[in-house]
């Protein structure tokens, strides 16, 4: 079966909230698919646009037409049935706070039907979606969604938890959390609890998912003799515990994922 992907900018007021949009369709009428999504360290939204397709989470949770879903603690799946035809938003950590003003880790692990947090605020999302001519008419409905929400919320924004996340990034995860805090003038409850608040997840986890996602570009662009150098490359005491954190994160050994992953996108494994 035929996977056609497609990643579309986002407009020059939402690129520092929204990473990417994309689309994905497959080419059968009727098909089940399961997918792996591996922890990335970010939120996002989804768009069902097929009425035959059905979502689940982990084969249980029914998912609704569109929405957002936190940050993911280890991985977990989406299991599909029918037509295929979607449309995410994937978004910076801290996005769900800084466009929709809500506590981040209300969401972890979870997923949250947009349709009636856009009703309250009089948008009928998914209906206006629905009767669009075109996928790029629906990317730009969410666009302006998005950027209604931002004007609303964007006072919201911690400086000092972007700026704590920029350090984690650019530090591929091994920062030292405690001169991060002194750097910060923060307690660790307060930077915890702040953190929580608008990531969704702990400094600490958030800094070892993004080692792992260090440690998975490496794998993906082949840049590695053997696995011990990812694990010394990224602070991992050794082979074995960088194997344990990429299975934790992934569903996948470092091995496996090598062998016979099949990223549809990246963090979105088809299995």
């Amino acid at each position: 079966m035929h996977m056609d992907l497609k990643k579309i900018a986002p407009p020059i007021h939402l690129k520092n909230y929204v990473r990417y949009f994309w689309t994905l369709d497959n080419n059968a009428r009727q098909s089940a698919k399961t997918f792996r999504i591996f922890a990335d360290g970010c939120p996002g939204l989804i768009f069902n646009q097929s009425e035959k397709c059905i979502i689940y989470q982990n084969n249980e949770k029914r998912l609704p037409d569109i929405f957002l879903y936190g940050q993911a603690t280890t991985h977990n799946e989406l299991n599909l049935t029918g037509h295929l035809s979607l449309i995410g938003a994937y978004f910076y950590p801290n996005a769900l706070k800084a466009i929709f003003g809500l506590d981040a880790d209300e969401l972890t692990d979870s997923c949250a039907d947009l349709n009636p947090l856009a009703e309250k605020q009089g948008v009928c999302l998914a209906e206006k979606l629905s009767g669009a001519t075109s996928t790029p008419h629906q990317i730009e409905m969410i666009s302006r969604y998005l950027f209604q929400q931002l004007q609303k919320n964007a006072a919201s924004q911690s400086a000092v938890i972007q700026y704590a996340i920029s350090q984690i990034v650019e530090s591929a995860g091994k920062i030292a959390l405690g001169d991060l805090r002194k750097d910060l003038g923060l307690s660790e409850r307060s930077l915890e609890r702040k953190f929580r608040q608008e990531v969704g997840i702990s400094p600490k986890l958030f800094s070892r998912i993004r080692r792992f996602q260090v440690s998975l570009e490496q794998i993906r662009k082949n840049r590695y003799r053997n696995l011990s150098d990812i694990a010394y490359d990224n602070d991992y005491a050794d082979q074995s515990h960088f194997i344990r954190a990429f299975r934790e994160f992934s569903g996948f050994s470092p091995y496996q994922f090598q062998k016979s992953s099949n990223e549809i996108i990246e963090n979105m494994s088809e299995l």
